[in-house]
């Protein structure tokens, strides 16, 4: 990846819906050539999607929390399962350490959210912290600051 590809990566993380005129404007390129940019970065599973942003809370999910778990390796693909079927499970990391998972999740209230954590609980032992605010949002990814040896797309 140039430097080309990393400003339409940045250009699309800020805006998703900008036209292919838009970005070969901002990166001085033709619209075929930026077109073609996109097309190969979608291609390589660099771009893996385009989604609207939308804000929990306002969305009528004021309660937000994080949520870890150990799973015991028997119950996993079950659990799984059931993360799958509860639309409120926002994400979910396999991760290192004492959790199996840790997960995102949302709730219209404290009961809510207590009814999820008691679904998911029949797994094994949870740990969840309260989301008091979000002071860092997720942001867009940028480039390395290391070299990284060049990708073919």
């Amino acid at each position: 990846m140039d430097e080309l590809d990393w400003k339409m990566l940045s250009l699309l993380q800020q805006n998703g819906r900008a036209t292919y005129t838009e970005l070969a404007r901002e990166v001085h390129l033709s619209v075929p050539a930026a077109t073609e940019r996109v097309r190969r970065l979608e291609e390589a599973g660099i771009i893996e999607g385009y989604v609207a942003r939308v804000n929990p809370g306002a969305a009528g999910y004021p309660v937000s929390a994080l949520v870890g778990i150990t799973v015991p390796q028997p119950a996993k693909a079950k659990f799984l399962k059931l993360l799958n079927s509860i639309s409120e499970v926002l994400e979910c990391h396999h991760v290192t350490g004492a959790d199996s998972y840790v997960m995102r999740l949302v709730a219209v209230s404290m009961a809510d959210l207590e009814r999820l954590i008691e679904r998911i609980n029949l797994y094994g032992e949870t740990r969840t912290s309260i989301v008091m605010s979000t002071p860092l949002e997720r942001r867009p990814l940028e480039r390395p600051s290391i070299t990284l040896p060049k990708l073919k797309y």
